[in-house]
Order: C-alpha cells, then structure tokens, then sequence
C-alpha cells in the first residue's frame, strides 16, 4: 500500500504511515494526557501504568508496562498503527525493539518551544490542527503573563538516594528559567547527582521537592531543612514543571502560586 502521510518525528526520524492512525499506543504520560486533551482518546489503545491523566487513559485503555520497561507482547497484541515516544522518558533499547515492528513517532523536549513545536506536530498527524493550534495560542498567552516571579537561586530536587537535580539541557531547566528562577545547577548537565556536601557549596535559596518521580513528602522537607539551614525548601507539583502536553496551559497560575516568601 502506497503511504500517504510521510512525517518526520523531534529526532529527525522519519514516519511512512497509510493513513491517520487509528490504533495508538502512548509511552509518555504527559503526551497520553495530550492526546485526550485534543479528542483523541479513542484512537488510543494502549498506555503506560503511569498515564493517570485523564482518569479513563488507566482504567479503560491497556497498560502495557511503565515507561522504562514495556510489555512486548501487550503491545504487539493491540496491533498499533503508530507508538508515541519519548526520548527521555523511554529506553532506547525498547524503542530499538518496537519500531522494528511499529511506527514510533519520538519526541525530544527540552524547551517550552519543542513542546509546543509537539503539540502543533500532533495537530497534524491526527487533523485536528485547530484545536491544537489554539491550545499553543493559549499556552503562549498563558507564560507571556510570568514577569519573573522570582529571581532566587534554585535547586529541583527529582530523586532521593541519591538525590539528583535537574541540571541544563533538561525541560525542568527551561521552566525554572521561565519562572524568573537561576538554576543553581545549570553548570551540570543533565540529572547529575549531589551529595549534601555538593548542594551546601553550591548553595541555593530555594529547594524544590518534586512530587515526581520520586514522591517527596514533608518529612523530606524538614530533613533538608535541617541539613541546609539556608535554604528555602518547599514541595511542588511537578507535573507542572516537567509534563510538556496539555498541563502547561495550568502552569503559569500555579507557578503564580508558589509560597516563596
């Protein structure tokens, strides 16, 4: 059958697809939540055990293992027509695999811009360019309403044991910076890990637990406060600061929000 839709994914591979795809198959919570967002739930038929937004993506689609480690044979009984990706959230080993059977459309987000760059791609490849477009629209009014909230130094905290920071090059770096933050760690790239020592001499303002992936709680809060004094350390949303889908139309207020007094 002759391909009518040649597209080109945010890692520069190229898709030959037969028509729209019918039968999706999402590995990226933030990008699952997207899909809905713009009436595709439909077309999806499989998610991963982390694809909690919306509520029906888990409890009516089939799970097909995390996004580090998918279940081979729950994907290929769903015959997908197309597997959403994502570069940082998915192992290239998986991927490798699957798309010697699939198509797999990738994204690789670093940016505000390649987020939104996604979200008009997706308008595209499912029709619904729309929709899409006024989501962007929104999203950019939306950020253009931030007048540096803050100008403090901080530290994103994204694991524990041992801890490891969102550094440069990274999707949380660039809203840190949207926000009016400095990162206090954007002289390292990447998810680098940090002693306590490390982060006393590096010596942030501001501390953010992320909710995810790793679930930071208040007792974690009043641990670093004790071993960093100076520091302001607060919990955050952190679908917030890394979901780069439909989420960031919602982001500027709550960023809006953050007690950082």
């Amino acid at each position: 059958m002759d391909s009518v839709l040649q597209i080109k994914d945010q890692m520069g591979r190229t898709l030959s697809l037969a028509n729209s795809p019918q039968r999706i198959v999402s590995l990226v919570p933030s990008q699952t939540e997207l899909l809905f967002y713009l009436g595709q739930g439909q077309r999806v038929v499989g998610v991963t055990k982390f694809c909690e937004r919306p509520i029906e993506a888990k409890s009516e689609k089939t799970v097909v293992g995390g996004t580090k480690k998918v279940h081979f044979d729950k994907i290929t009984a769903l015959s997908p027509d197309l597997i959403i990706g994502n570069k940082e959230e998915n192992t290239k080993k998986d991927i490798l695999r699957l798309e010697k059977h699939f198509p797999i459309w990738m994204s690789d987000i670093r940016t505000l811009e390649d987020a939104l760059k996604m979200v008009r791609e997706f308008g595209k490849l499912f029709e619904v360019q729309e929709k899409a477009n006024a989501l962007v629209t929104n999203i950019e009014l939306e950020f253009n309403t931030i007048k540096r909230i803050s100008n403090k130094k901080a530290l994103y905290l994204i694991w524990k044991g041992p801890y490891m920071v969102a550094g440069s090059e990274t999707f949380i770096n660039d809203m840190l910076e949207k926000v009016g933050f400095e990162n206090a760690a954007s002289h390292l790239k990447r998810y680098p890990e940090l002693s306590i020592a490390e982060i006393r001499v590096i010596d942030p303002d501001v501390i953010l637990l992320s909710s995810e992936p790793y679930p930071f709680k208040p007792s974690h809060v009043e641990i670093l406060q004790q071993e960093l004094p100076n520091a302001q350390v607060i919990l955050v949303n952190g679908e917030y600061f890394s979901w780069y889908g439909s989420r960031l139309v919602e982001a500027p207020k709550y960023f809006r929000n953050l007690d950082l007094s």
